[in-house]
This record gives C-alpha cells, sequence and structure tokens, in this order.
C-alpha cells in the first residue's frame, strides 16, 4: 500500500477546480472523449479562441471573486476531480465595514464574519466551498487556519449551519435546504421571516426566490426537465424539486397566490418587494 502525500492530494483537489479541469469534465462527460481526447480539444481551442478574447471583459465587480467550485448537489465522498463544476462570484470584500472590522478587530474577526456568508453566497449559485477554496482562494492563509475560523464559529453559534462539502450531511441534504426557502415564501413567510428561520442572508434567499422564478417562467413556455437545468445551470434534482413545488401551487390557492406574487416581482425585474410581500433588503 503506497504512502499518502497529503500535500500533493490537496494540489490536486485545487487543479481539479479550474476552469480547464471543468471543462475537461464536460468534454469527457458530454462527447465521451479520453483523457487525451479531451486535453487536445482543451488546446485546440486555447490556440484559435484565446487570442481573440478580451482579458478584461466579464471582470468581477470590486471586492469580488469568480472561483471554481463543486456543483451542490454531487454526493459527498465522490473524488473532487469527478464532480461537476460551478463558476460561483463571492463577495470577499463589503466596503468600510470590512475595512474597520479588520483594523480594530484583526483577520481572525474579519474571517470568521465573511466565511458563514461567503459559504451561504456559494451555495446559492449552486456550488459549495471546502476548507481549502477558503484558504487558498479567498483569504491566503493554511487550511488549518480556516479550521480553526471554524471550530470558534461552531463554539460560538452551534445552531449556525454553514455550508460546505463537508458539512453537507450535518445540513441534511442540500435539495431540500433550497426547497424549504421556497416552500416558505408560498406559503407566505417574509423574507425577514425566512432569514430568521434558516439563518440565511437576504441576498441568498433573494437569489433562491429568482431561480425558482426563472424555473416557473421556463416551465410555462414548455421546456422540459433537462432543458431548464441546463439553461439555469442548477442540477437536475433541484429542478425536478421545483416543479413538483409548482405543481403543488395549481392545487392550493395560498400557494398560488403567492406564486402570483413572485412571478410579478420576478418579471418586474426583482425590484422591491416581498418573499410573500416584504423587502428583499
Amino acid at each position: 500500500m503506497g504512502v499518502r502525500h497529503a500535500k500533493q492530494e490537496e494540489l490536486e483537489r485545487l487543479e481539479s477546480k479550474t476552469l480547464d479541469a471543468q471543462f475537461l469534465v464536460i468534454v469527457r462527460e458530454g462527447l465521451g472523449c479520453s483523457p487525451f481526447e479531451a486535453e487536445a480539444v482543451l488546446g485546440a481551442v486555447k490556440e484559435v479562441y484565446f487570442p481573440f478574447l478580451d482579458a478584461t471583459a466579464g471582470q468581477s465587480p470590486p471586492g469580488k471573486i469568480t472561483l471554481v467550485a463543486v456543483e451542490a448537489d454531487e454526493p459527498a465522498g465522490k473524488p473532487v476531480a469527478a464532480c461537476q463544476k460551478v463558476t460561483v462570484c463571492l463577495t470577499v470584500h463589503r466596503g468600510p465595514e470590512d475595512d474597520r472590522l479588520l483594523q480594530e478587530h484583526g483577520p481572525a474577526a474579519l474571517r470568521q464574519a465573511r466565511i458563514p456568508e461567503i459559504c451561504q453566497e456559494a451555495l446559492s449559485q449552486g456550488g459549495l466551498l471546502t476548507a481549502e477554496d477558503l484558504a487558498y482562494r479567498v483569504f491566503f492563509v493554511t487550511p488549518r487556519t480556516i479550521s480553526r475560523d471554524l471550530t470558534a464559529l461552531r463554539e460560538a453559534e452551534p445552531g449556525v449551519m454553514i455550508p460546505m462539502r463537508s458539512t453537507v450531511h450535518d445540513l441534511g441534504p442540500v435539495l431540500t435546504h433550497r426547497t424549504e426557502i421556497v416552500r416558505l415564501a408560498l406559503a407566505g413567510k417574509t423574507t425577514s421571516e425566512i432569514c430568521t428561520a434558516l439563518r440565511h442572508s437576504p441576498r441568498a434567499v433573494a437569489n433562491y426566490l429568482s431561480t425558482f422564478v426563472r424555473c416557473v417562467q421556463l416551465s410555462r413556455r414548455g421546456l422540459q426537465t433537462g432543458q431548464i437545468a441546463f439553461l439555469l445551470r442548477r442540477g437536475k434534482k433541484l429542478i425536478e424539486a421545483y416543479l413538483k413545488l409548482l405543481s403543488v401551487c395549481e392545487q392550493d390557492r395560498n400557494y398560488a397566490y403567492h406564486l402570483d406574487e413572485l412571478m410579478r416581482l420576478g418579471a418586474a425585474g426583482g425590484e422591491k418587494g416581498t418573499a410573500g410581500g416584504a423587502h428583499h433588503g
């Protein structure tokens, strides 16, 4: 039995969460290519298209970073390299409030204030972060430092779940976690009530509801489950769960009323409104 090289394995996991790795998985699984053929396709794409692509196009806004994360619907225990990936845009710096926090309380306090929201922000976009992601791609510290931060957060607030790939079983099924937000909104709960009940930020709740609204819109246009999942870049199981909620709305007048409100707000571009009547704040 060979000797495990933890640091090398760590680097390999990080390497598997790059745009190149994401592209290679899509080509191998979608076209049935061998690893060698997938690499050849990637090389050809880079050679032909990259010289004409504007490297400054699509920049992340100030205070945000874009990185590749494991798709939230991928099962625990599956090797990271074999998992589907998603690209997520994360807020690492909120402005003056983070500057003050860093100056007055130090880097550990800043990390511990940001980790739960950053992880939730990734989940709301369909991805789950790891301690390695937080260490090497977000805060530029060691995974051991992130582990200490997570321990401090759990000791300070034992009831608050931080959605990471390593804690997905503690959270319960991620699918249930996401559909519960939509179900509460359809039941008439306000954004504030949902945030309090599930310990989410208003922005995260708004993101979940926005995805649900787009799912309903596409379904009503006659698109199939797989097509909707592809267009929204979400897992097929999540879309199936959302469509089941839609079928419930057709039989429940209260759900139907709040669905109409969500659709109206979605069609208006998500202006101030409610999850079922409150500000998305």
